[in-house]
């Protein structure tokens, strides 16, 4: 008698003889690039997406995370990396910075990003309808709104005149973030004090000078870093009572004030989409550049309360969603 393979499944043993077993087909690959830190998988509402389009994780495809734990110069590296594992495609999440990296890499792979900025302007596409070559994506335009975010500061603090933002120098689109703070400021007759941070102790240090400058409220820009460091955020603005305003809502749920952006988990859904319809066959340049449609305000009367400030009802009564 030849002996048998055997897999042992949850719901108990099944035999499959070896032969069988060298023709199952094997998995396709994703190579999920991250900025970010920490990362144990792929974010939820990209798994979502992913499911909507008949991939779910572990039955039919598989999801390998390289993340660059907050440092951006090695994004370089890590995209390499999953080139020469010769993944199925990969998924540039956390800023421009990753994309960039990915597509350096490669230009055979297909790429699918996650990007804050103008993915026309950082050189990742042609244009958003025709992107060209072998990348598409999501653009949640975080850093376009940086006027906007400092308008709705200024009316949830009207009377304050001295303003801070912190901006990550190591983000592709820091410079711009600087350039349309300052002309934004400049417009509503405010002061602003920029300061940067690209690690967690820059972060303390920084809110600890804003704080000695006793400034009246804060703007922290959109970046991945800083995403990954929400909760330091919270607890720094809350120890200076220091207001503040950032890019998403994920913030505010852990505790900061207020957020005004387009939905990350939609986006990220939406790149988990893309990527299955190009697992199926569909050529990235065939696929237009997703923008946001729907951008969220949302407030935490509870950390307002705490701050000692009053939410003018104009806010309230365009918040998308108030957390208590």
């Amino acid at each position: 008698m030849k002996r048998r393979q055997f897999i042992v499944f949850a719901g108990g043993a099944t035999a499959y003889p070896q032969a069988v077993l060298a023709q199952q087909p094997a998995l396709p690959v994703i190579g999920y690039l991250t900025a970010a830190e920490r990362p144990r998988r792929a974010n939820s509402p990209f798994r979502e997406g992913l499911r909507e389009a008949g991939y779910v994780e572990g039955q039919n495809v598989v999801i390998e995370v390289r993340s660059a734990e907050g440092h951006y110069e090695r994004l370089a590296a890590l995209a390499a990396e999953l080139v020469s594992r010769q993944v199925a495609v990969i998924v540039a999440s956390g800023g421009g910075a990753s994309a960039l990296a990915a597509k350096a890499a490669t230009t055979k792979i297909p790429i699918v990003f996650l990007s804050g900025g103008d993915p026309v302007r950082a050189g990742l596409v042609a244009s958003l309808s025709q992107p060209g070559g072998n990348i598409t994506g999501v653009t949640t335009v975080f850093s376009a709104l940086v006027p906007k975010r400092l308008g709705l500061l200024h009316e949830l603090v009207p009377k304050a005149v001295a303003f801070g933002a912190l901006v990550n120098p190591n983000y592709q689109e820091a410079d711009l973030q600087v350039r349309e703070l300052k002309e934004a400021a400049a417009a509503i007759g405010l002061q602003i004090q920029v300061l940067s941070a690209g690690t967690q102790g820059e972060i303390d240090g920084a809110l600890a000078t804003f704080a000695r400058q006793r400034i009246d409220a804060l703007l922290v820009a959109n970046d991945p870093f800083f995403d990954s460091h929400r909760d330091q955020f919270a607890a720094l603005t809350a120890r200076y009572a220091i207001p503040a305003i950032y890019s998403g809502r994920e913030y505010v749920a852990v505790g900061g004030l207020m957020s005004y952006g387009p939905s990350l988990a939609d986006a990220s859904r939406q790149v988990g989409v893309y990527t299955g319809r190009i697992l199926k066959g569909t050529k990235p340049a065939d696929l237009p550049v997703l923008q946001p449609t729907k951008f969220e305000l949302v407030i935490n009367t509870t950390t307002a309360k705490a701050l000692g400030i009053a939410i003018p009802q104009s806010l309230l009564l365009r918040a998308d969603e108030v957390i208590k």
